[in-house]
């Protein structure tokens, strides 16, 4: 199993980067406070080398964007290159980072009632195709 020391400050503020941007454009969707809670939890809730990554405290995840376009600009590769350079360390770990993500926006989208509107599926399509690498 890999560590944090195997992955540099900037690979983790990747992760980080990636996993809470997907939450941000998720919650751009609809109910926000509810989505990012719930989605929130399922992140935290993380183990093994993602999840000791997404525990940290930092002050490193950098979620710009004025508009969710700007957003999703920013957040999609991010998400594309944080599974790229865990399967580098650990294929498990990619594994792990992607079902973590994908618990996450599961959540989110759960925290209204009935199904997903449109907007949030299309967002939750893109955000899973960011997730498989080429």
């Amino acid at each position: 199993m890999t560590n944090n020391n195997t992955l540099t400050a900037q690979d983790q503020a990747t992760v980080r980067t990636a996993a809470y941007g997907a939450i941000s454009l998720l919650a751009a969707t609809g109910t926000p406070h509810k989505a990012a809670t719930q989605a929130s939890i399922a992140l935290t809730s993380a183990t093994g080398l993602v999840g000791h990554v997404l525990a940290a405290k930092s002050k490193d995840i950098d979620l710009k964007g004025r508009t969710v376009a700007e957003l999703a600009d920013h957040v999609l590769p991010a998400l594309t290159a944080a599974v790229t350079l865990l399967a580098d360390q650990d294929p498990a770990e990619a594994d792990n980072f992607r079902r973590t993500v994908l618990v996450a926006i599961d959540a989110a989208g759960r925290s209204r009632k009935g199904e997903p509107g449109p907007v949030t599926a299309e967002m939750t399509r893109k955000i899973t195709a960011a997730l498989q690498p080429a």
